[in-house]
């Protein structure tokens, strides 16, 4: 008996290490874009940073991870997605190392960018690995919904460490604390980690060029309106490349034999609308954490330790929703399930706009940041889900990498529409000068709210989709029953 229980044991064991190993990874490099947030205004002061240039310390990380995940989707593919999840994993330790000594802005700029560029390659095979790490359908849901909430509480969690780290120590430490996890993730990865074969093929230059170039314009554009406005040539040039890019790369993608982005991943309306709903959600969540940070600072007077303490509940339902998920989606279903998270989510997002300069922390702040944890907690592992239901192992990495792309573009996005937002209601406010501040963040969290709306609308096509497929299922199983 004992001799047929240890190989189990020594299964769960390593797949324990290879889950450990794989969200370590995905928590280091989520929660570096937003680690600094309760930093900026140190930072700002330190390197000389202008208010306009202030959120390219975000933007600058997310913008390159977002525009090159495609690509490192598809290099996992062929090269093996361990030995490119080692490669991002290792320049990212580098990348931090300098910009924790960054002597300027621009240097930090620079350096940011290269984390982004190590994150495209590196987290894309983070869930390939587990999808081939995880066969057993329930091992793989419960490693999904886990690893879900990692990205959904990367975001939280990054504010919170890097509020303790500011106050205490000084915000590079917030950059250069993945200097040691880096090097313990780079040394287990050989021994646990699993590689996938070689695929002969080769990359797609012109598709991934023409995403890459295309989703970079139209961040560059939407930033770019926050102090040119929507009327300028600083805007409309980059928007109408995107556009032009964009509709380049799905041209490409159609004639490619071996594309990075296989169009058939789109044919499902559960994935598609995962994807989209993705965006809407973390451009709104990703948003809320770098505002909301701000208005704690500048206008409620908190410490960033303060500011990170703020985080810890909505970062722990979060992880709490993991449990959550696993008890309520069988007995409800995952796509009312997804729905009513969606709405869950959009009562707090509505909440948390009515701050205004005297809004205390409790009750009128740490309620709706509870409730909003428990909706956009559930809705974000739902849409993983979604983003990988029926994906054949080969289209693994590419799933994997539109699931990281739909969340790093819905972050830049986000953030580049509100930070619009926010300068034209603080630019058009009559009100006291205490109280501009706090309007304009009221007003960043009503367009979020709207945010939402959408995805809710995007969760219910869902659902109409999958209730249509299963009479069509029982249709076609119908007469093989009769027959046998």
């Amino acid at each position: 008996m004992f001799a047929k229980s240890a190989p189990s044991t020594t299964g769960a064991r390593h797949r324990t290490i290879v889950l450990a190993v794989i969200l370590g990874c995905q928590l280091m490099m989520t929660l570096d874009a937003s680690i600094v947030t309760t930093a900026l205004t140190h930072i700002k002061q330190e390197l000389g940073f202008t208010d306009s240039s202030l959120s390219w310390i975000q933007n600058s990380y997310v913008l390159v991870f977002g525009g090159l995940l495609l690509l490192g989707a598809r290099a996992g593919d062929l090269a093996g997605r361990r030995r490119v999840f080692a490669a991002g994993t290792a320049l990212f330790t580098a990348a931090s190392l300098l910009a924790g000594i960054a002597p300027s802005a621009n240097v930090l700029i620079v350096t940011r960018a290269l984390q982004g560029l190590a994150s495209a390659f590196a987290i894309p095979s983070t869930l390939a690995l587990l999808i081939t790490s995880f066969p057993a359908p329930e091992e793989r849901s419960r490693a999904i919904a886990v690893y879900s909430a990692v990205i959904g509480a990367g975001a939280s969690v990054g504010i919170i460490v890097g509020g303790v780290f500011t106050q205490y120590v000084s915000w590079r430490w917030g950059l250069l604390v993945n200097i040691p996890i880096g090097i313990v993730i780079l040394a287990l990865t050989p021994r646990y980690l699993p590689e996938t074969e070689r695929r002969p093929g080769r990359i797609d230059l012109p598709g991934a060029l023409a995403i890459t170039v295309g989703m970079s314009a139209l961040v560059y554009g939407l930033v770019e309106a926050a102090d040119a406005g929507w009327d300028s040539a600083q805007t409309l040039v980059p928007l109408a490349a995107a556009a032009v890019l964009i509709l380049a790369f799905v041209l490409i993608e159609r004639r490619q034999k071996q594309p990075i982005v296989p169009l058939r991943l789109f044919t499902s309306i559960q994935r598609t609308g995962a994807y989209l709903g993705r965006i809407l959600i973390v451009g709104a969540m990703f948003s809320t954490f770098y505002f909301l940070s701000q208005y704690l600072q500048t206008v409620r007077g908190y410490s960033p330790l303060m500011t990170g303490f703020a985080y810890i509940p909505i970062t722990a339902m979060f992880f709490a929703m993991v449990y959550v998920v696993r008890f309520l989606a069988p007995r409800l279903g995952k796509p009312v399930l997804l729905v009513a998270s969606l709405l869950v989510a959009l009562t707090g997002m509505a909440w948390l706009s009515r701050i205004d300069a005297t809004t205390p922390y409790v009750p009128q702040i740490v309620l709706p940041l509870i409730v909003l944890g428990i909706g956009q907690g559930i809705a974000i592992i739902l849409f993983t889900d979604f983003g990988m239901a029926g994906v054949e192992p080969a289209d693994a990495g590419a799933a994997s990498g539109l699931v990281n792309t739909a969340h790093q573009l819905g972050g830049s996005i986000g953030l580049a529409l509100l930070t619009v937002v926010y300068e034209a209601a603080v630019h058009n406010s009559h009100t006291p000068v205490a109280s501009v501040a706090a309007q304009g963040y009221a007003t960043v969290f009503e367009v979020a709210t709207v945010f939402y709306a959408a995805a809710a609308l995007v969760g219910l096509a869902i659902l109409l989709a999958t209730r249509r497929a299963i009479p069509q299922q029982d249709r076609i199983l119908a007469p093989a029953a009769s027959r046998s």
